[in-house]
């Protein structure tokens, strides 16, 4: 990896070498390579899986799940981290797996984890790609992202300025690399307006950035529309993935995402809208029956938020 960086940085104007390579030579990369879980999903691929709890200096802002694609030419990365730091941390689960450079970086949404770490990328000289939709989000919220970001990780913030994508799409883009045919789907607003899904045929693997969680709730936010986000998880389903790496969690097959997303968001729904047709309000929300899903990590403190999120945005449907 420091063979690839100081490659790369000696690409750089000089202006970067002193800003780039001088704040990545200070990052004690493998330190936090732990972090991560490396799975082994099939031949070629891997799910670089982060923890469930919150964003913190541990982590990096990294509490996140990232795939691996190991092609004949370099890797194809999905989801370049939190932070220019934890961008690091992935580097150094990745030279673990092998010595291959990444060239591709794609950006599935518009969460800090799914954009924030491709400055430290596309130091290397690899391309970022993501939706048109993504980048116009990042552009949006990614004063806000830093702002918490700052609270969250504190100093492992340093060396993170917002990046954006080199080559971007409206609704889908194919990706030749190394043997292997990438298909970047934006198929409409789901947690956040520019998710999209990487389907990789060749190995029957979906990557769905956060369009599904496993084994985490979902969280809905005033970024997320709950009814595109049922119809985005259904044209993503329409493919049979034998595999699905999420956006939370550990890869895992279709019928689990299934259960842990798609079925959560259609019970909150229908639960809601009951409530609003019995004119119930707003404050009445949180307690819509969501027990079906109380196994789900983050369950209590995520759930009434969610509820009342989407009782937001039905009212007005």
């Amino acid at each position: 990896m420091q063979t690839r960086l100081t490659a790369a940085c000696g690409r750089l104007g000089a202006f970067m070498v002193l800003v780039a390579c001088a704040v990545a030579a200070a990052v004690p990369r493998a330190a936090h390579a732990g972090t991560l879980e490396i799975q082994a999903v099939t031949k070629d691929v891997w799910a670089l899986v982060g923890p469930m709890t919150q964003r913190d200096p541990e982590n990096l802002g990294n509490n996140a799940t990232f795939g691996v694609v190991v092609t004949g030419t370099g890797v194809v990365l999905i989801d370049p981290g939190g932070s220019w730091q934890g961008a690091a941390m992935i580097d150094a689960a990745i030279d673990t797996i092998t010595d291959q450079p990444v060239t591709h970086v794609i950006n599935t949404g518009g969460q800090d984890h799914r954009w924030l770490g491709n400055g430290y990328w596309q130091a290397q000289g690899a391309t970022v790609i993501a939706s048109e939709a993504a980048v116009a989000d990042h552009k949006d919220r990614g004063s806000m992202q830093m702002t918490a970001l700052a609270q969250l990780i504190g100093d492992g913030l340093d060396g993170t300025e917002p990046a954006y994508a080199d080559v971007t799409f409206d609704t889908g883009h194919s990706l030749d690399v190394g043997g292997f045919t990438f298909e970047i789907m934006h198929r409409g607003q789901a947690h956040t307006p520019g998710d999209s899904f990487v389907w990789l045929s060749a190995r029957d693997v979906m990557f769905t950035g956060d369009i599904v969680y496993v084994e985490r709730i979902l969280g809905v936010g005033s970024q997320s529309n709950t009814r595109s986000w049922i119809g985005v998880f259904e044209q993503m389903a329409a493919h049979g993935p034998a595999h699905v790496v999420p956006g939370h969690g550990p890869a895992t097959t279709l019928e689990q995402a299934r259960r842990d997303t798609y079925d959560y968001l259609v019970n909150l729904r229908s639960r809601i809208g009951a409530l609003i047709d019995a004119g119930g309000d707003i404050l009445q929300a949180p307690k819509v029956d969501q027990g079906a899903f109380s196994y789900l990590a983050q369950f209590d403190s995520l759930a009434g938020r969610n509820a009342q999120t989407t009782y937001e945005q039905m009212e007005w449907e």
